[in-house]
C-alpha cells in the first residue's frame, strides 16, 4: 500500500465547491460532538456513528437545505472521524477530548464512489467534477480520497495498492546514526547535514506573529497576515520534509538493511534546552518514511534495542564507556582508536545487525 498527496489547481468556482464539502464536514462533527456530550450528561452513554448520522439526517439536514449541495460521504466520514476521536481518547488520554472545530483549521473532508484519474494530472470526483493536479497521478484505481486546505491551497490524498520494486543495491548493510549537528550520519562515511528549516526561518515566523498581534481582531488586514504566517509555517514544514525524503528514498533504494536507534523522542523533548532543535530534525517522520519506503523498495530495516549503547561503544574493539553529550570526538580508553562519536555510532549500528 502507497499514499499520495498533491496540489489541486481550482479555480474560484471549484474553491467555492470544496469550501461546501469541508464546511459542511467541520458542521456535521461540531454538531455530533455537541450531541455526544449533551446524551453523555443525560444517559451517560456515547452514541455510535451510524446512530449519529440517523439523527444528522433526520434532525439537522432536512432544516439545512445545503447539505444537499454536497457530497454524503462528507458528514458521514466526519462523524466517523468524530467516533474514532473518541476512541483515541479512551485509549490514549494524553490526546485529549475532542475538539470543536474551527472555521479556517485545518479544514478537510472525504470523498468515495465514482473517482477517476484522467490523463494523469486530472481526477474526476464525485459533485465536484474534473480536478487538475500539479503532479502526474499513477493510472490505479482510486476508492477514496481526502481533501485538505493548508495555508489557503487544496490537496489532495489518497493509498493505491503497489507492488514492492525492489532495486539494485549498493551495499548489503547500512548503519545509520541521526543527530542534531548532522542529519544523518552513515557507517559508509555519507553525512547528510541538518537543514534546520525552523531554525532558519525563526526570526521571519517571529516577525510574521508580531505583525498579526497588532492587527485588529476580525480585520481582512489581519486575515492577510495569518495566511501569510500559515505560508511561512508550510514552507518551513516542505523543506524538512523534503530533506527527509532524499535521504530516506537513498537509503532505501541503495541498500539491503538499513539499522537504526530506537529513539525516544518524547522523552528527548522533555529536554527544553533541545527541544527546539530535535522537533525540527523530525526523528519521527524520519522512521515513518524509512519504514515504508522499505517495504516500497525491497529493503530490511532493523531497529536496535531503545537502550542498546551505540554511542559508547567502541566500533573497533567493543570497549564500552561513557560519553557525554559535549563530546564529539570516540576516543577509545582501551585500543586507542579514535574517530567521530556519530560515524562510530553509526558503525555499531552495522554492527548490530552483522553479529
Amino acid at each position: 500500500m502507497k499514499s499520495i498527496r498533491t496540489k489541486l489547481k481550482v479555480n474560484n468556482k471549484q474553491k467555492t465547491i470544496l469550501a461546501k464539502h469541508a464546511g459542511v464536514a467541520r458542521h456535521a462533527y461540531n454538531w455530533g460532538l455537541e450531541t455526544c456530550i449533551k446524551d453523555y450528561e443525560e444517559t451517560k452513554k456515547r452514541p455510535s456513528a451510524i446512530t449519529l448520522h440517523k439523527r444528522l439526517v433526520a434532525e439537522v439536514k432536512s432544516q439545512n437545505p445545503w447539505y444537499y449541495e454536497v457530497s454524503k460521504c462528507a458528514p458521514q466520514q466526519a462523524l466517523r472521524d468524530l467516533e474514532r476521536a473518541f476512541k483515541n481518547f479512551l485509549t490514549l488520554p494524553k490526546r485529549g477530548f475532542p475538539k470543536f472545530k474551527k472555521k479556517g483549521k485545518k479544514d478537510s473532508f472525504y470523498l468515495e464512489g465514482s473517482i477517476k484519474i484522467i490523463q494523469g494530472n486530472y481526477i474526476k470526483l464525485p459533485r465536484i467534477g474534473i480536478v487538475k493536479t500539479y503532479e502526474i497521478l499513477p493510472s490505479v484505481p482510486v476508492k477514496n480520497v481526502r481533501i485538505s486546505k493548508r495555508a489557503g491551497d487544496w490537496y489532495i490524498s489518497f493509498k493505491y495498492q503497489c507492488q514492492p520494486k525492489t532495486t539494485p543495491k549498493k551495499r548489503a548493510v547500512i548503519g545509520v546514526d541521526v543527530g542534531i549537528n548532522t542529519l544523518a550520519t552513515c557507517s559508509d562515511g555519507t553525512i547528510f547535514a541538518n537543514v534546520k528549516a525552523y531554525k532558519q526561518a525563526k526570526k521571519r515566523l517571529t516577525r510574521y506573529q508580531r505583525r498579526i498581534n497588532k492587527k485588529e481582531l476580525g480585520s481582512k488586514n489581519k486575515a492577510k497576515a495569518i495566511k501569510k504566517l500559515a505560508k511561512a509555517h508550510k514552507k518551513v514544514a516542505d523543506i524538512r520534509a523534503d530533506a527527509l525524503h532524499k535521504l530516506t528514498t537513498w537509503l532505501a533504494k541503495n541498500h539491503s538493511t538499513i539499522a537504526i536507534e530506537d529513539l525516544n523522542v518524547s522523552g528527548m523533548l522533555k529536554n527544553h534546552k533541545l527541544a527546539s532543535a530535535i522537533a525540527d530534525c523530525g526523528f519521527y517522520e524520519f522512521k515513518r518514511q524509512l519504514s515504508y519506503k522499505c517495504d516500497c523498495y525491497g529493503s530490511k530495516l532493523v531497529i536496535a534495542d531503545r537502550f542498546y549503547p551505540s554511542s559508547q561503544l567502541c566500533s573497533h574493539c567493543g570497549q564500552k564507556q561513557k560519553m557525554p553529550l559535549h563530546k564529539r570526538t570516540y576516543e577509545c580508553s582501551n585500543c586507542g582508536f579514535t574517530a567521530d562519536r556519530d560515524f562510530n555510532a553509526a558503525v555499531n549500528l552495522e554492527n548490530y545487525v552483522l553479529h
